[in-house]
């Protein structure tokens, strides 16, 4: 079975958390934390100011690792790492999603998630 690794930005802004909602593909309309492949050469958090850079529009600082996740789907596996990041500046331009919205630690449960994400909610909601 296929290995895909990628990473994903969890976006913070005071008490809230940027989330966005694919746009195309087996789970559009479903949330995400946004991000993307890694690159042949490239580090981790190399591959995460890229992807936020080329589907957002912004320029982010790349923190602390949160976790990474291992999920596995019907044609292949992938391995996400996901990262505490803040916005350093840019206009937000939805170039890979549909629609992004800040919200509260307490709404992410609210939302109908792409399976490998709903593994980070949970440790993400030990931090708030």
């Amino acid at each position: 079975m296929k290995t895909i690794e990628v990473v994903a930005a969890i976006i913070t802004n005071n008490s809230s958390i940027l989330v966005t909602k694919r746009k195309d593909g087996t789970f559009k309309n479903l949330w995400e934390f946004p991000g993307g492949k890694i690159e042949t050469n490239e580090s981790k958090e190399e591959a995460l100011i890229r992807e936020i850079k080329e589907e957002l529009n912004l320029i982010i600082s790349v923190d602390d690792l949160l976790m990474t996740i291992e999920h596995t789907y019907p044609d292949f596996h992938l391995t996400m790492h996901t990262f505490w990041c803040k916005i350093i500046t840019g206009t937000m331009q939805l170039n890979d999603h549909n629609e992004s919205k800040w919200v509260k630690p307490e709404e992410l449960r609210t939302l109908e998630w792409v399976p490998a994400d709903v593994q980070i909610i949970e440790t993400l909601l030990s931090y708030y």
